[in-house]
C-alpha cells in the first residue's frame, strides 16, 4: 500500500488578485503567496513524498467572497450567479495558485477537499462547486461544516462563536424571493457594512491581535478615529436590534453575546476540548482565528489551529510587530495500523528566493 499524508491549511483569503484589471494595486487583497503555495504543493508531491498519496484539505476562508466586489459593490444579498462571478474573478487573479491545484490533482492518488468557512459561504452553491471542479480538472470533495476521518475532526471553526455561526438547517433563504440567496450570519453583515468601510482608510483594522490591545492603543494614539468607530459600533448594534429586515431577526440575547465576544477574539480551544470528549476523536483541527495554536489534553488528545497565510499585526509584547507565518498541519499515517495518524503543526518557509514584492 502507498503511504499517505494529509495537508491542512485555512484562511488564505484569496481575493480578486494583487493587481486589479486596470493595473492598480488591489488594497483589499490579502493573499500574496501564490508562488510559495505552488512550491508547497510541489514539495509534497516530489522527492521524499513522490510515492505518497496526498490529500489537500482547504479548511475554510480560502476564498474571500465577502471582500470581493460584484460590479463595484460589496453585497449582503448574495445569489448563486453573484458568487460564481466573484469566484471567476478570484481564479483569474490567482492563476498560479489554481494551476498548482490542477497539477497537484493530476498526480494519481492526490485529492482536494474544501471545507466551507464564513468568508467563502458561497462554496455552498452547486454552480460554484461545478466551476471549481472544472477549473481544477478533477472533482473535489466539499464539506459544509465538518470533515471527519480516522479520528480527526476538521472544521473551520466559525460555528463555535456567536457572530459567525451559520444556521445548518437553512443555508439559503428562498421564501418570497425571486431566487435563493445565502443566509448570512451576523458577522458577514457586520464585516461588509461596518468593517469594510473602515478598511478603506485603515487596511489593517481587522488584522490586529489581541483586539483588546488594539482598542487601548487606538484610544491613546488614534483617539479621534477610535472614539468615532466605537460610537458607530454601538449604533450598528442598536440598528441591528431594531432592523425591519427579515434577514436580520437576531434576538437581543444573541446580539449581547456577540457584542461581549467581540471584545476578545475567540479562542476555540474550549470548543476543541468539548469535541475531544468523544472517544472516537483524538485530533481536532480548526482555523478561523488566524492564530496558530497547539494544545495537548489528557488521554493523548490534541488540538491544532492552522493559523493563516495572511498578515497579522501583534500588539502582544512577546510577539510585537507584523507577522506572516505560512502555517499548516500535516497528518502523517504510520506504515502499519498499530498506531493512529499523527498531526504536526508546521511553517512553510518556501524555496530560496533572491527577491520578493513588499506587501503594502
Amino acid at each position: 500500500m502507498k503511504r499517505k499524508i494529509k495537508l491542512i491549511v485555512s484562511d488564505l483569503h484569496l481575493g480578486a488578485g494583487r493587481f486589479l484589471e486596470d493595473g492598480r494595486l488591489n488594497l483589499l487583497e490579502e493573499f500574496y503567496f501564490d508562488e510559495r503555495f505552488a512550491e508547497f504543493l510541489h514539495y509534497y508531491t516530489t522527492g521524499a513524498f513522490a510515492d505518497h498519496e496526498v490529500e489537500l484539505i482547504l479548511n475554510g476562508d480560502i476564498f474571500n467572497h465577502l471582500q470581493t466586489d460584484y460590479k463595484g459593490h460589496y453585497l449582503t444579498v448574495v445569489t448563486e450567479n453573484i458568487t460564481l462571478d466573484q469566484t471567476r474573478r478570484i481564479v483569474r487573479g490567482h492563476a498560479v495558485f489554481f494551476n498548482a491545484l490542477r497539477d497537484f490533482v493530476a498526480k494519481e492518488g492526490n485529492e482536494i477537499t474544501f471545507v466551507v468557512g464564513n468568508h467563502d459561504q458561497g462554496l455552498l452553491w452547486p454552480a460554484v462547486r461545478s466551476f471549481l471542479n472544472d477549473t481544477i480538472g478533477k472533482p473535489a470533495r466539499f464539506k459544509n461544516i465538518v470533515y471527519y476521518f480516522d479520528g480527526v475532526h476538521v472544521e473551520h471553526g466559525n460555528m463555535h462563536e456567536a457572530a459567525n455561526r451559520t444556521d445548518p438547517r437553512k443555508f439559503f433563504l428562498k421564501k418570497d424571493l425571486p431566487e435563493p440567496i445565502l443566509n448570512l450570519p451576523f458577522g458577514s453583515f457586520f464585516f461588509v457594512e461596518f468593517v469594510l468601510p473602515l478598511k478603506q482608510t485603515h487596511p489593517h483594522v481587522d488584522k490586529v491581535r489581541p483586539f483588546r490591545n488594539m482598542l487601548r492603543w487606538g484610544l491613546v494614539y488614534q483617539s479621534v478615529f477610535t472614539t468615532k468607530a466605537a460610537f458607530k459600533l454601538v449604533g450598528y448594534f442598536l440598528k441591528s436590534l431594531f432592523s425591519p429586515d427579515p434577514r436580520r431577526l437576531w434576538r437581543f440575547r444573541r446580539l449581547m453575546k456577540i457584542f461581549i465576544e467581540s471584545a476578545v477574539f475567540p479562542d476555540l480551544s474550549d470548543s476543541a476540548k468539548k469535541i475531544l470528549r468523544d472517544d472516537r476523536v483524538h485530533t481536532v483541527i480548526f482555523g478561523h482565528t488566524h492564530v496558530y495554536q497547539y494544545r495537548q489534553f489528557a488521554n493523548d488528545k490534541e488540538y491544532f489551529n492552522t493559523g493563516t497565510w495572511t498578515e497579522v499585526t501583534s500588539l502582544d509584547v512577546a510577539s510585537l510587530g507584523r507577522i506572516t507565518k505560512l502555517t499548516y498541519v500535516i497528518i502523517e499515517y504510520p506504515e502499519d495500523d498499530s498506531q493512529r495518524p499523527r498531526g504536526r503543526l508546521k511553517e512553510w518557509r518556501g524555496y530560496h528566493r533572491i527577491e520578493d514584492d513588499v506587501a503594502v
